[in-house]
């Protein structure tokens, strides 16, 4: 069930990157249709993949640093960020069909990687802008742009504590945010959920079972992750009906 889930997650994201890949090996920028077909669909679309997986972890590191900044400039750092393994990708595929760029030629290959990179994430970041957050149920501002935009926009499941940082999971995968827990709680009053241990907080939405013994319960959330239920909420979660 959880790797349907993920899978279904995954769909939107591997649909984008068929479809600009497809459409910039129809255009075979750079002299790219030269590679002819279907080399130019492969270069493009291998690309693209590149860039996606890229984008995933500049977003993940990114949602430590530039949680207070405008989203123009996160989306500005982050088109940069991932134009270098995307470069390092057609540097080597450059090198591996016998045409190495030259040392000389290197920002220049960088910089042409860049425009497309740019356009891609101001694409999202339009996105973004023509598609806001619902205002209710609210997750407060505070802890919602600290999230990187792939998860703004996602179910929030649970927020897990670890030392000064902050663990936010979401339908859409997590994030490690410096945020602490108890700030997180007052941005998430809107949300039916409770704290159910010192380290931890859960909406009731994301239970999916409850395992109880020794005077300890265990929830496992839809996301296959286990939140412990401590003594000291035990009783209340109990109050709530939450088991």
């Amino acid at each position: 069930m959880i790797q349907i889930e993920s899978l279904k997650r995954l769909l939107p994201a591997l649909a984008t990157v068929l479809v600009i890949g497809s459409f910039l090996a129809i255009l075979g920028p750079y002299q790219t249709h030269q590679l002819g077909v279907p080399g130019v669909w492969f270069y493009w679309v291998g690309l693209m993949a590149l860039g996606w997986a890229s984008n995933a972890l500049v977003q993940t590191f990114l949602s430590r640093l530039t949680g207070g900044w405008p989203r123009f400039a996160h989306y500005t750092l982050a088109s940069l960020l991932i134009s270098v393994p995307v470069t390092a990708g057609v540097v080597a595929i450059q090198a591996l069909a016998s045409r190495p760029f030259t040392l000389v030629s290197l920002p220049i290959v960088f910089f042409f990687v860049w425009v497309i990179s740019a356009a891609v994430t101001t694409l999202g970041w339009l996105l973004e802008r023509r598609n806001p957050m619902p205002d209710t149920p609210a997750v407060g501002r505070a802890l919602l742009d600290k999230l990187p935009p792939r998860l703004q926009r996602a179910p929030l499941l649970a927020l897990q504590s670890e030392d000064h940082y902050l663990r936010v999971h979401t339908g859409a995968g997590d994030a490690l945010i410096l945020m602490r827990l108890s700030d997180a709680i007052a941005a998430v009053t809107a949300l039916d959920g409770r704290q159910t241990h010192r380290s931890w907080w859960v909406a009731r939405q994301a239970i999916d079972t409850i395992a109880r013994g020794d005077g300890r319960a265990t929830l496992t959330l839809s996301n296959g992750v286990e939140a412990p239920v401590s003594r000291s909420h035990a009783s209340h979660l109990r109050e709530a009906g939450w088991y």
